[in-house]
């Protein structure tokens, strides 16, 4: 504070001066002398300029230093890399390995999807399916039924001429539709009466063949050998039913839980593998950037206190960054009378110390809130923008500040 008491002694002797003369010019008139308090001057201060931002970088992780990108005075943007750390090649590898990993998980993970998307798309196709298979079972368990009941009970011999009198008719039938499919047998295969005539005749073919096994089923009598085939089939034929009409009802509701289950527990088992392999690529990703040192804000490197092969601690600072696209002026010693007297916004008047013939100009832009006692006294700092800066001054530079009443 030596300037700011050099100011006011300065100030106060200009006063006494001014103040005797004016007594020696009008002596006959004696009037006291009044001196100025030091409340009625201008609040001035003492400040220091700095730049709108710096820091002292330093990396997170100590190692031995193996590239340094920047020089000092090279402007930088935030998250520039200026300084590398070595041992990168394990997290490197590291990294390939979790990509490689979590290619493959994902291209799980779409099969699952899929399949459990088809089943979902082909569930109708698949009830229909069902249903006809269940249709054809029941068929087939009447048949085995009924084949069942033929070799196991003695046909009625009513029943038994019954069906050797449709055998008769069958066999007319057939000899009536070959005698009208003769005269064009040799006739082209796409000669619509010939077609006519040979589509009858297999009708008709048809229906004698099965009034003679409806016949001899009635007739025969089945032997042991027979009636266990049949048993046998009939257990079969009912066993698909009962599967049949399992499968159907599963179907009804859905698309068969067990595969949709098993296509979850693929997309459940898929998802952890990619999530597990996101986090380590994250996490080796973070411990290799930890070997970076980065800008953490636009603006120019003002010192480097590392070279290539030094081995370095974790947070021990290692470059200066600064960012001079503003200047700034910090006092701290205006005290708790003067505080009152200055505003945000006021404006203030700069000169140097290094160089009385300049006069800079800001305002203020912000006072601290909380206080620090220096000799005695309780100070608050002040930090007030520069309109603009003269090339002559530099970070640092001592001024004496104004605030403008």
């Amino acid at each position: 504070m030596k300037t700011k008491n050099l100011l006011i002694v300065l100030s106060l002797g200009l006063s006494l001066f001014l103040a005797a003369c004016g007594a020696a010019a009008t002596q006959s008139v004696e009037e006291p002398t009044v001196i100025p308090l030091v409340s009625d001057f201008a609040v001035v201060a003492e400040g220091q300029l700095v730049p709108k931002q710096f820091v002292q970088l330093g990396f997170v992780n100590g190692g031995q230093v193996v590239e340094i990108l920047v020089e000092e005075g090279d402007a930088v943007s935030a998250g520039d890399v200026l300084a590398r750390l070595g041992d990168r090649e394990p997290l490197e590898t590291n990294i390939a390995s979790a990509q490689l990993e979590l290619a493959a998980a994902q291209l799980e993970l779409l099969s699952a999807e899929q399949d459990l998307q088809s089943l979902n798309e082909n569930w109708p196709a698949a009830a229909t399916s069902a249903q006809e298979a269940l249709t054809n079972a029941r068929q087939a368990a009447r048949d085995a039924d009924r084949t069942l009941l033929y070799r196991t009970t003695p046909a009625d011999q009513t029943d038994i001429d019954v069906a050797w009198s449709q055998v008769v008719l069958a066999e007319k039938k057939l000899d009536d539709a070959k005698e009208d499919f003769e005269p064009y047998e040799d006739k082209p295969a796409d000669n619509l009466t010939r077609a006519t005539f040979q589509s009858l005749l297999a009708q008709a073919q048809g229906s004698y063949d099965d009034a003679v096994r409806h016949y001899n089923a009635l007739a025969d009598t089945a032997n042991d050998f027979e009636i266990f085939q049949a048993q046998a089939s009939d257990a079969i034929a009912q066993a698909r039913l009962e599967q049949a009409q399992k499968d159907y009802d599963e179907l009804l509701v859905g698309p068969d839980p067990d595969q949709v289950a098993l296509a979850e527990i693929r997309i459940a088992a898929s998802e952890s593998r990619v999530s597990a392999a996101q986090a380590n690529i994250k996490m080796s990703q973070a411990a290799l950037d930890d070997l970076n040192l980065v800008a953490t804000f636009d603006g120019t490197i003002v010192k480097i206190d590392m070279i290539i092969g030094d081995q370095v601690l974790p947070g021990a600072p290692v470059v200066t960054l600064a960012d001079f696209s503003q200047w700034y002026v910090e006092t701290d010693n205006l005290t708790e009378i003067e505080v009152v007297d200055v505003a945000v916004g006021q404006r203030v008047s700069i000169v140097p110390d290094a160089a009385l013939s300049i006069e800079l100009s800001g305002s203020v832009d912000s006072i601290a809130n909380i206080f620090e006692e220096k000799r005695g006294d309780i100070t608050y700092t002040a930090r007030i923008l520069l309109d603009s800066i003269d090339p002559a001054l530099r970070w640092g530079m001592t001024v004496v500040v104004t605030f403008i009443e």
